[in-house]
């Protein structure tokens, strides 16, 4: 179907992917499942099952999406649903994130004060943890969560602040030199912007290793532990994600994929990098900082 027909929209063959997603997910988290609540060592085989299903279903159904693609199968039309598609689904991305800064903000400013004696929390703090001082960070009353040391916010995570900063940056650099026609260009920003995700996550993961060998900090540090740890390690897994679509649509430009003027896979892969981004000066910030 050539992609100057406005008046025709295309319409996907009828796919197999989605129900091979479907069992791949109930293998996952069946598998989880049974391995969390079983002592049983060939319990993971089924979640291990799992994965490679839905890592089968990703290669296969993105690679028609691909081909479709690169055929010019897409008018207009179709270019604008995948646009408005990645802009609702990093919509959910944004509201996924304000759950999390939320309850972050509602443990600082309402829970841990009120359990300190602060307003309607007086009783509470007589009666139940009496002597309790409702500051933060907090172990939790009674030093529920044990006690440990906070990671310096000017040392990896500075770095890492600079990192992903960086990285957006390069990859701007990458998409303008793609709407110029730069092929060469094009490739050597997106491989230093991949090489800036992995150092991310490298360093991360020292941050991690820290934070359990040295600081004492572990998700079963109290409020603070669990919430510094669901953050940015929800925010890891998305930079991991980030740093696989970069390599791919890195692979896709060695290969002569996307064209100046039609290139939206890497159009929205740089969205959800500088989303990323973007998330992370929040985490630093309010996370690390205050």
């Amino acid at each position: 179907m050539s992609n100057t027909n406005t008046e025709q929209y295309f319409v996907p063959h009828k796919a197999r992917w989605p129900i091979v997603g479907s069992i791949g997910m109930t293998l996952t988290a069946v598998g989880a499942a049974t391995f969390m609540n079983s002592s049983s060592s060939h319990t993971p085989v089924l979640m291990y099952l799992g994965f490679a299903v839905i890592i089968f279903m990703m290669f296969g159904w993105f690679g028609e999406v691909v081909k479709e693609s690169e055929s010019q199968m897409y008018n207009e039309q179709v270019d604008t649903s995948f646009r408005m598609g990645m802009v609702w689904f990093i919509f959910s991305e944004v509201m996924f994130f304000a759950c999390f800064f939320g309850a972050l903000w509602y443990v600082r400013n309402f829970a841990v004060p009120w359990l300190g004696g602060e307003g309607t929390g007086s009783w509470t703090n007589n009666e139940i943890w009496s002597g309790y001082e409702g500051v933060w960070p907090t172990n939790g009353p009674a030093n529920v969560g044990g006690e440990f040391e906070l990671i310096d916010p000017y040392h990896l995570p500075l770095i890492n602040t600079i990192l992903l900063m960086a990285s957006s940056i390069t990859l701007t650099i990458a998409h303008h030199a793609l709407i110029k026609g730069l092929r060469k260009k094009t490739i050597g920003w997106l491989i230093a912007t991949v090489i800036l995700g992995a150092t991310f996550l490298f360093y991360q993961a020292e941050e991690y290793i820290e934070a359990y060998q040295h600081l004492g900090l572990t998700l079963g540090s109290g409020i603070y532990g669990s919430t510094f740890f669901m953050l940015t390690g929800f925010h890891g897994m998305h930079v991991t994600l980030g740093a696989i679509m970069l390599t791919v649509i890195t692979i896709r430009m060695i290969k002569g994929h996307f064209k100046p003027d039609s290139h939206f896979g890497f159009e929205a892969v740089a969205w959800y990098w500088h989303f990323v981004d973007v998330v992370w000066i929040g985490l630093f910030i309010f996370v690390y900082i205050m």
